[in-house]
């Protein structure tokens, strides 16, 4: 694991005002954070850095008559579901199981919506909370929530992915602004079950590039003696406007069948570019547990065809820190898990934003040698 300049647990859960949530005084029931986490990270034009931090809100008792109840954005306001405690999984606090058939199909216990927290230029301290400029669902494709946002700039206008979650799709969504305060729904640009969608922080021959993770139940093998394994891994799609993509034709970064680390795989932050190329951050899985073990893995693409990786590391660039989320102690449900979703350059070394353990955000400062 790599020595950091600057480590450190910015923003939680405590640090949420419930008061100016988007679901306050809309919801006939108390409230509390699950989470505040995986915040996609840039540059405002001011200098300072913006977190766009997830905020999974849930209800405070949700036993309640034999059922358990949860939050749904429906036809412009929040409902309540009730589903039969006998009926359903309760084993993920972060999940209810409900009986699907065939299919795994599961309902959730929060509802997620997006909260702006402006912090200095070298990412150390929280300067300002923007909660007039909270972006919370507006279609029936995000009634479970807005979740996991990735910016990036490109020429002059940022671009921002979310995860939309709802019994329609698990769909990838895109917010434009030209001041990365202000944001403007464009809708879906990738379909059912297509998650950790990165662009690339500039134009590769005149077109957007974008990291993509489709996600299935079924996986076509590798013959034997491959050195890849069969699973989720990050693909690559192309697009002239950003709002129409067409998935690459070669693979972007796969799992190693050597290893059970990266069993599982998907992007972390926008490429950006590098003298050596495109310096990508993304989580490889281990499986272990109710979740895995989450870590932060790190390689360099080919500047004109990022479908080449030029090199990689095999040691983890971040691992959970258990130390960080000690005063969390309290609020924590899951362990092992750091999730890395933001980066901005800070001079002689990278500002990097991660979820730690899907409770709070964590900054930390890595110097741009370790990537040489």
């Amino acid at each position: 694991m790599s020595v950091h300049k600057f480590d450190r647990v910015l923003f939680g859960p405590r640090d949420v005002d419930l008061a100016r949530s988007p679901l306050a005084g809309k919801v006939d029931a108390e409230t509390f954070v699950l989470g505040a986490f995986n915040p996609g990270m840039t540059r405002l034009p001011n200098g300072n850095l913006l977190l766009m931090v997830r905020v999974a809100e849930a209800l405070r008792h949700p036993l309640e008559g034999g059922h358990v109840r949860s939050v749904r954005w429906d036809a412009g306001g929040y409902v309540l579901d009730r589903w039969p405690v006998e009926a359903i999984d309760l084993s993920d606090p972060r999940k209810i199981g409900v009986p699907g058939g065939a299919w795994r199909v599961m309902a959730l216990t929060s509802l997620s919506w997006l909260l702006p927290v402006e912090l200095d230029a070298e990412g150390r301290r929280v300067e300002q909370v923007h909660y007039d400029r909270a972006i919370a669902p507006t279609g029936s494709y995000q009634c479970y929530g807005v979740e996991d946002a990735r910016i990036s700039q490109v020429g002059g206008r940022y671009l921002m992915t979310t995860c939309s979650v709802s019994p329609e799709r698990q769909c990838t969504t895109l917010y434009t602004s030209d001041d990365a305060l202000d944001w403007t729904l464009e809708g879906i640009v990738l379909d059912h079950q297509n998650k950790d969608m990165l662009v690339f922080e500039g134009l590769i021959g005149g077109e957007y590039w974008a990291q993509t993770r489709p996600l299935g139940d079924l996986y076509f093998a590798y013959p034997p003696g491959s050195e890849w394994l069969a699973g989720p891994s990050i693909n690559l799609a192309r697009s002239l406007d950003a709002l129409h993509w067409r998935p690459h034709d070669r693979p972007g970064i796969r799992p190693r069948a050597d290893t059970v680390a990266t069993a599982r795989m998907g992007g972390g932050t926008p490429p950006v570019l590098t003298t050596a190329g495109w310096l990508t951050l993304w989580h490889g899985v281990e499986p272990s547990g109710r979740v895995g073990k989450y870590r932060t893995y790190w390689s360099i693409l080919d500047r004109d065809n990022p479908s080449v990786m030029l090199r990689t590391a095999e040691v983890p660039l971040l691992e959970a820190n258990p130390a960080l989320t000690e005063p969390l102690r309290d609020l924590m449900y899951i362990d092992d898990v750091v999730f890395t979703t933001g980066i901005a350059d800070g001079g002689d070394h990278w500002i990097v934003a991660s979820g730690e353990a899907d409770l709070a955000c964590r900054v930390t400062h890595i110097g741009k040698e370790v990537f040489v």
